[in-house]
């Protein structure tokens, strides 16, 4: 019996240990959308895979369908983005725009835009960016927009198409009290 395998870009958005040595990995694919992998002995100092497969992570990784679950084949590691970040805040900022994916998406659908987007959001968190705290309530807008939570006639058109100049124009406190309702909201409907 053959089983299909799928390379990928990847996200790894967090990890789980299992028994002695293996490891499942929450994986935001390119193709395949949010799910869930598993890595055998990934935790012995003898793996070359654990290195590659840190939280925040992209990769570049093969994925084998198995008859329960996803099972990790090679893995070619790209760049971490938490490891990126300038400091503090950068790094804070990534974990929080991650911990936001994962609570807002769960699916197991393809979303090759909102991976591009949310790997160029990671690149520019992870640098020294200007109105940090805006920049990040921008990213996370754009997602929920993305994903159907934030309704497209109340989103501002300049979180549709943020870029560094943009951002830091709007940072107001007006456009700040907008995107925290639009995130408030999407979290009181999430049920999370």
């Amino acid at each position: 019996m053959s089983h299909s395998i799928y390379i990928t870009e990847a996200l790894v958005c967090g990890t789980f240990n299992r028994n002695t040595a293996d490891r499942s990995y929450l994986l935001f694919t390119k193709e395949a959308g949010m799910l869930y992998a598993e890595a055998r002995s990934v935790r012995e100092e003898r793996s070359r895979q654990r290195f590659a497969l840190q939280d925040f992570s992209l990769v570049r990784v093969s994925l084998i369908k198995g008859k329960a679950s996803w099972k990790i084949g090679s893995i070619e590691s790209q760049k971490n983005f938490f490891m990126l970040a300038q400091d503090k805040a950068a790094r804070g900022s990534v974990v929080s725009l991650i911990r936001f994916l994962r609570r807002f998406y769960g699916g197991q659908e393809a979303a090759p835009a909102l991976f591009e987007y949310i790997v160029s959001a990671l690149a520019q968190l992870s640098s020294d960016t200007p109105a940090r705290d805006f920049a990040e309530k921008v990213f996370k807008v754009h997602i929920l927009h993305e994903l159907g939570y934030a309704d497209t006639r109340v989103v501002p058109p300049f979180v549709r198409e943020a870029d560094e100049k943009t951002i830091v124009k709007s940072d107001t406190q007006e456009h700040n009290l907008a995107l925290d309702a639009l995130i408030e909201k999407a979290v009181a409907t999430s049920h999370l």
